[in-house]
């Protein structure tokens, strides 16, 4: 565990050439949106994917009898970027008792009549356990901050200052997510950076093919208009929340196996680094144990 100046204990973020840095120096523009050359081919990273889950599941066994820390990652991404088939590829192998997914759409009416990180906090994952957002309290200062409109019906306190308001918000969740490190939550946060030819590919594959119709909606379309306003959005809400204990990790998500495969990486890297126990028992536990086992052996 690492100290910053700030007196929080935290978890050193696994390196990664993903990471969004702490400086405020991102830039949308310059993150790859595919893998490097020399990441091997599709079929090679659902190989090596498979290893990594089985790692995996070893660690949320550990995670789950120790009880002390829970995990928390956060999808954030434009449609089409691959969000439900990274969660499911990586959480295949797990314990479904160990891990929880929590999609978060357009809020309800009792959600707006709360500050908008209510509906997220009820969704933290217990200690033990690894929690899953997909999409999260960020909808606030990416949709709502490219569609501003959408701020008339969250019955904000009048009159309220919509100059400021994002920054106000980066600061709530600065705060909240201090708060969660504090306490023993380790959080991640992928943004699945997938390029606007790629997405449009994709929406015509969901178009081409029945059993994907389904996924798509006329409204995808319109929000492509919107597309540079989304990348700055991303960028600035990036570079002010990415923080050494609720890191940024922007993964290229042209190739969903390479994608799949690095989120999975990062996770099992993280949960590596905890350096993870059983819990032990002390002197009365193995005496209780020791009784129970000569029981049950005399029982033959």
């Amino acid at each position: 565990m690492a100290k910053p100046r700030s007196g929080i204990e935290f978890l050193e973020p696994p390196e990664s050439h993903f990471r969004v840095p702490f400086d405020g120096t991102f830039r949308v523009k310059k993150a790859p949106t595919r893998p490097r050359r020399k990441a091997g081919d599709d079929r090679e990273c659902k190989k090596q994917l498979k290893r990594v889950i089985d790692r995996l599941d070893e660690h949320q066994r550990v995670l789950y009898a120790q009880d002390r820390h829970a995990i928390l990652c956060i999808f954030q991404a434009i449609d089409a970027a691959g969000k439900d088939s990274t969660i499911r590829a990586v959480t295949s192998g797990l314990n479904p008792a160990g891990f929880q997914v929590f999609s978060f759409k357009t809020p309800s009416a009792e959600e707006l009549d709360h500050d908008f990180l209510w509906r997220t906090t009820c969704r933290l994952p217990e200690r033990g356990r690894i929690g899953i957002f997909n999409r999260s309290y960020y909808e606030e200062v990416l949709v709502v901050r490219v569609h501003p409109e959408f701020l008339d019906g969250q019955r904000l306190p009048q009159p309220h200052d919509r100059k400021n308001i994002w920054k106000h918000r980066f600061e709530s969740i600065h705060g909240h997510e201090k708060h969660l490190a504090r306490n023993g939550t380790v959080i991640l946060k992928f943004w699945l950076n997938v390029s606007k030819e790629e997405q449009r590919r994709r929406f015509l594959d969901r178009i081409r093919k029945q059993k994907k119709n389904w996924k798509f909606t006329e409204s995808d379309v319109g929000e492509r208009q919107h597309w540079d306003a989304y990348m700055q959005a991303f960028e600035e809400c990036l570079n002010a929340t990415s923080t050494p204990w609720a890191p940024w990790y922007a993964i290229p998500a042209d190739s969903k196996p390479f994608m799949r495969l690095t989120v999975a990486q990062i996770l099992e890297g993280t949960l590596a680094s905890m350096a993870l126990k059983y819990p032990t028992l002390n002197a009365e536990q193995r005496e209780t144990l020791k009784s129970a086992r000569q029981r049950l052996e005399r029982e033959t």
